[in-house]
């Protein structure tokens, strides 16, 4: 027995030195053949990114919990990030236009003309483990019974079963193929599952799923059981892509010939370092910004920094890295719109 226990010990000893090292990346590098965007991916309980299958083990995820933080730059505390008083009155009436609520992290709440929609809601004070740093940007009790919501995936940053429960039960959930059942089970009826390049009609909206570069797991769901994707909601008038959580892929740049012009691009810019583990499944604010460029996009709204601690940069790092990398490349700031917590922002209008 005794000889058991010292030879588990001395394995657990050897993988947290080999740990200590970056591994060598196996991931294929990415394939940018636009006819694999529309190729076969995978079958229910078995998805991937035909253009990229991923190389994801499981001893890369402890080599990065036993390692040191890779990132070097400044630390604030506490972090520095925006935060606006919103009750959410708003959406008891129909807006003269459009506009853009930040509840926090991938949280958006889209209220165009007599509409509301949400992108990938999550009210809830914890993402399974990581803790909410600021409160939701508005309360949950403000979103009208007649909203609707797109959904991206089943991580729990993403997908959070109290706010499911919490909010109306008339509302409709678009998401992707596999994760009806979850919400069935909470007694949410009205949910749509669509496969990517597959379109719904919402009254007035039309609500595309298209690919995204990411995937899927929660403690009751296994790996890849569930498909990923991104949105597109347009009424015609007003475009919207929502990308949900993703890696760069030459993805964004067919989804703007497809559906441009494309008025709001709701993009991630957060969770991306260590690289060598995340470059895959996250953006980081460079490639962010490139996507923006891909898709021909009117404006870029950054999200997924500022709420949840999820890696190893600090959580109120991205934006300032955006800033940098776009200056750096001779870009213009001023169609990118960094928003605080609870912050409404009112859609210009077009210029004719």
């Amino acid at each position: 027995m005794l000889t058991f226990i010292r030879q588990g010990f001395l394995l657990v000893c050897c993988m947290m030195i080999t740990a200590c090292s970056v591994p060598p990346d196996r991931t294929p590098e990415l394939s940018a053949d636009p006819a694999l965007l529309f190729a076969p991916h995978g079958q229910a309980g078995a998805w991937f990114n035909p253009w990229r299958p991923m190389d994801h083990r499981y001893t890369a995820l402890l080599r990065w919990l036993v390692s040191r933080n890779s990132y070097t730059g400044e630390w604030r505390d506490p972090p520095e990030v925006a935060l606006m008083a919103n009750d959410g009155a708003s959406f008891a009436e129909p807006e003269h236009s459009a506009s853009v609520t930040w509840v926090g992290h991938s949280t958006f709440a889209v209220h165009d003309e007599e509409d509301v929609f949400l992108t990938d809601p999550q009210f809830g004070t914890r993402a399974l483990l990581p803790k909410r740093y600021h409160p939701p940007g508005i309360p949950i009790s403000s979103i009208p019974a007649s909203a609707f919501a797109v959904v991206s995936h089943n991580h729990y940053d993403h997908l959070d079963a109290y706010t499911v429960e919490t909010l109306p039960t008339s509302m409709t959930w678009f998401v992707p193929l596999g994760l009806g059942d979850w919400f069935r089970k909470r007694g949410r009826q009205a949910v749509v599952e669509l496969d990517w390049w597959q379109t719904a009609r919402h009254g007035r909206w039309q609500v595309t799923c298209v690919p995204a570069q990411h995937w899927s797991q929660r403690l009751d769901q296994g790996r890849n059981s569930t498909l990923w994707c991104a949105w597109v909601i347009t009424s015609g008038e007003r475009t919207y892509f929502f990308a949900g959580d993703t890696g760069y892929f030459h993805g964004f740049s067919e989804i703007g010939k497809r559906f441009g012009p494309i008025e709001v691009a709701m993009l991630p810019i957060g969770a991306y370092e260590p690289r060598w583990l995340m470059h895959y499944s996250h953006m980081n604010p460079a490639e962010a910004y490139q996507a923006f460029l891909d898709l021909g996009a009117r404006w870029m709204v950054p999200c997924h920094w500022g709420t949840f601690k999820l890696t190893d940069e600090p959580i109120d790092e991205p934006p300032r890295e955006l800033r940098r990398v776009v200056q750096a490349a001779g870009g213009r700031l001023d169609p990118i719109r960094v928003m605080a917590i609870g912050e409404r922002w009112e859609v210009p209008e077009k210029q004719s």
